[in-house]
């Protein structure tokens, strides 16, 4: 079988064939290795980082990633179950970096394409055979080292009459780091799981004006590996269930009202108990139901108060998805002709972006709160870097940014929060347990009291209360769309699900229909108050805008502690689109 390879490889991968091959007869002698996946890797990074070809430079850093999971999952609607899976996934991931630390072949829009062969080598092998792993890392590392000589070349010349105005160094050093850590062994009463999703979904047979519903659990245990040519190697485990309700109501005049409610833990014991989770349910039906006979908003600008949870995930929508930087990579067409969208604190560094009492915390290390384990905890990052508890922003001052190993403009190094791969060569940096808190609080239950007090200053009918954000959103990609093109920002946030007007008398009535115009980083400034309650919010975040569920290749767990907010001058405005038809024929009854 190996003949017909070397007759279409260039010389490059024959010469690493022959290694390779020589390599497994010096060691067909030997034990077994106690850790087969390392020492694959080891042994194969040895060999390659050595390697010379005529005419080619060589690689001057290597790194292999195999993220391995045990997953199981089931979904159920109305009490009966739609689909129950169980997996073993391995995903192998190969970096091959061609040139130096100063200039190589990544931040170029070519990074990343395979220019290499592309062997049909299937699925990555889930038995841990010594000379099998072996094998397919020589032949992913073959690919992707012709593939970063190739995207070197490019980058040459799609800069070649070029004047860069920035000297950044592609990549940044890292201390080498050994940190072992044996994966859980995956045990799952699968059971007793599928009669709780049944038993959840069912819920919503109660309620006649939801349309759609469902629920949805994931258990998945494994983690990383990852080892690179400066000698890091890390065993990382990841461990994580999720169960997520999810449900659709329409309103009288067409207006599809959406609800979700997510459970997160480490693992299923940890998960919150089922009489939680029905009330949870139970709430989330009643306030679709609500929604359905609401009034529909109209326009306002003014002060809002984001109370309980809502203060987190507002804080998490702006803050955890502008805290990274990236790179805007070198295009065929020049420089900036491509990239992921800039951060909106980008050469915001050493300026007020919070009220001068906040002080904002990301802290990995950190495994629980108040007695609760937090969700975004861990110790080493996708690029082996150590992570550690970083100040980011200090008297509401921005201090620091979330960084990688790719050099940013005012930072070389990696502060250890790459969390996921990114475009270009590069890795994706997010937050983990994000700590915001203000050294000037007030009583939750007096924020409301000033809230009003703003009202009546300012002469207004009612002010605003926020309970609840779709952040996470579980709007389709269409309507996702439909939000980022009328707000015709690079930015926007996810609508209001739980909105209320409250009177000047303390009266509250539920609104549907609204979102916010122009709401951004920049209105954090105008936080007028801080309540005296901390709310933990957990989420998987996978890097696209309003955090869609089912988006994205790889997510990061991630945890929120924050207060309530109360943020003057904003503008709320109705949603302005054709509405579905309602079903010509009524709902049948499913209480019987």
């Amino acid at each position: 079988m190996r003949r017909p390879v070397i007759a279409v490889m260039p010389v490059a991968a024959a010469l690493i064939l022959g290694a390779f091959l020589h390599a497994q007869q010096d060691g067909a002698a030997t034990q077994a290795p106690a850790d087969p996946m390392l020492k694959a890797m080891h042994d194969e990074l040895e060999r390659s980082r050595k390697l010379t070809v005529s005419n080619l430079e060589p690689p001057y850093f290597i790194q292999y990633i195999l993220d391995e999971a045990e997953n199981f999952n089931v979904s159920a609607s109305l009490g009966g179950v739609i689909s129950r899976r169980r997996d073993h996934i391995r995903e192998p991931q190969v970096q091959v970096r061609v040139g130096n630390y100063q200039f190589d072949n990544t931040n170029y829009t070519g990074s990343g394409f395979n220019f290499g062969a592309r062997y049909d080598l299937g699925r990555f092998p889930l038995d841990d055979s010594y000379p099998v792993l072996r094998r397919y890392f020589w032949l992913y590392t073959d690919s992707a080292y012709k593939s970063a000589i190739e995207a070197l070349s490019r980058k040459r010349a799609a800069l070649r009459n070029i004047t860069q105005t920035d000297q950044l160094n592609d990549f940044a050093h890292a201390e080498p780091v050994q940190r072992i850590h044996e994966f859980q062994r995956f045990s799952i009463n699968e059971e007793e799981w599928i009669g709780r999703v049944r038993a959840l979904s069912a819920v919503f047979t109660k309620y006649p004006e939801v349309r759609n519903s469902g629920a949805e659990m994931e258990a998945s245990s494994g983690g990383y590996i990852l080892a690179n040519s400066e000698g890091t190697e890390v065993r990382e485990p990841e461990n994580s269930v999720y169960l997520r309700v999810r449900a659709v109501a329409q309103a009288p005049d067409g207006m599809a009202l959406r609800d979700a409610v997510t459970f997160h833990a480490l693992d299923p014991g940890h998960m919150a108990p089922e009489p939680e989770m029905m009330r949870a349910v139970n709430a989330m039906g009643q306030n679709l139901t609500a929604l359905a006979h609401a009034p529909k908003g109209e326009d306002y600008s003014g002060p809002v108060l984001f109370e309980g949870a809502a203060g987190a995930q507002l804080l998490a929508e702006l803050l955890g998805s502008n805290l990274a930087m990236t790179r805007r990579p070198v295009s065929d067409g020049g420089r900036g002709g491509g990239g992921s969208t800039p951060s909106e604190l980008e050469g915001r560094l050493g300026a007020r972006v919070l009220p001068e009492s906040f002080t904002v915390v990301d802290d990995p290390t950190q495994k629980e709160w108040r007695g609760r384990a937090l969700f975004g905890s861990y110790d080493v990052d996708r690029e082996g870097v150590v992570a550690k508890p970083l100040k980011i922003i200090e008297k509401g001052v921005l201090k620091n940014y979330l960084l990688t190993r790719q050099p940013v403009r005012g930072f070389e190094g990696s502060n250890g929060r790459a969390r996921a791969p990114g475009p270009y060569g590069a890795t994706t940096a997010m937050a983990s347990n994000l700590f915001v808190s203000s050294s000037e609080t007030m009583p939750s239950a007096d924020l409301k009291k000033k809230l009003l007090e703003l009202v009546q200053t300012r002469s207004k009918p009612y002010g605003i209360i926020v309970r609840k954000m779709d952040y996470p959103s579980t709007a389709t990609i269409e309507e996702a769309r439909r939000i980022m093109s009328a707000e015709q920002s690079n930015h926007p946030v996810s609508v209001p699900v739980l909105i209320y007007k409250v009177f000047p008398d303390g009266r509250e009535e539920l609104m549907r229909g609204l979102r916010f115009r122009g709401l951004n980083v920049k209105s954090l400034k105008d936080i007028l108050a801080a309540g005296d309650d901390n709310s933990v919010f957990e989420y998987l975040d996978n890097g696209v805008p309003f955090a869609l569920v089912g988006a994205g290749s790889y997510t990061a767990e991630l945890s929120v502690i924050a207060p309530s907010l109360l943020i003057d001058d904003l503008d709320l405005h109705p949603m302005e689109e054709e509405q579905p038809k309602l079903p010509v024929v009524s709902p049948p009854d499913l209480t019987r």
